[in-house]
């Protein structure tokens, strides 16, 4: 645990934003990486986006703050980073992908830094701006948002060993594994959920007979 943890795991995070090629390919290849520190990472851009919801000023958010409930929207975070993982696992297996599970967290993780900062950045800047300076804001966001976007690319593609374009399509292919994944589980809720009510209606029964 304080090995997972330690400042060299935390130095060497910020490392792959500047570096992301290289810090991926060390993370897979060296095992610089840290699965902790990429769920702390994630959880961190879920507080980032409530607080944004939360406090950026009325004129770039319309968001009532009573209605933001922070642990849901960080439990719905955490759900979509392991359904991510799982179904680019789940995919890159059947292409030949050299990355292992923990890479693939690692990867998707560390890559939320940029949007975290600038989720941030442009949460600060709010406050301050007018009307007609509110697309510096926006422009703010976006930058994060773009490299979160551009890091989460080089690391699919470091740790797999992939082309971009096979890359690509295995992004594709990993979005349509998270749909099939919720639809199966949805299901499963929906079947246990039967068997429940059908035992439950049985022991009823028996009750009001006995």
């Amino acid at each position: 645990m304080i090995k997972a943890l330690s400042k060299d795991k935390w130095k060497y995070a910020l490392y792959t934003v500047s570096h992301p090629a290289d810090g991926f390919y060390e993370i897979r290849h060296r095992e610089r990486g840290s699965v902790l520190v990429a769920i702390i990472l994630t959880m961190l851009f879920s507080f980032s986006f409530s607080i944004n919801r939360i406090s950026a000023c009325f004129i770039v958010n319309d968001v009532d703050p009573r209605s933001v409930d922070s642990f849901d929207e960080l439990c719905s975070v955490l759900i979509l980073f392991i359904l991510l993982a799982v179904g680019n696992w789940s995919i890159t297996c059947l292409m030949d992908g050299k990355g292992r599970l923990k890479d693939i967290l690692i990867a998707i993780g560390y890559s939320t830094i940029p949007a975290t900062v600038c989720i941030l950045i442009g949460t600060f800047i709010s406050q301050f701006i007018t009307l007609d300076e509110a697309a510096f804001y926006y422009m703010v966001i976006g930058v994060g948002i773009a490299y979160t976007l551009f890091m989460m690319l080089i690391g699919i593609m470091t740790v797999h060993n992939f082309t971009l374009g096979k890359t690509l399509i295995t992004l594709f292919l990993t979005l349509i594994a998270v749909l099939l994944i919720i639809f199966v589980l949805l299901l499963l809720v929906n079947l246990i959920n039967q068997v429940y009510s059908f035992l439950h209606s049985i022991y009823q029964e028996l009750i009001f007979r006995s």
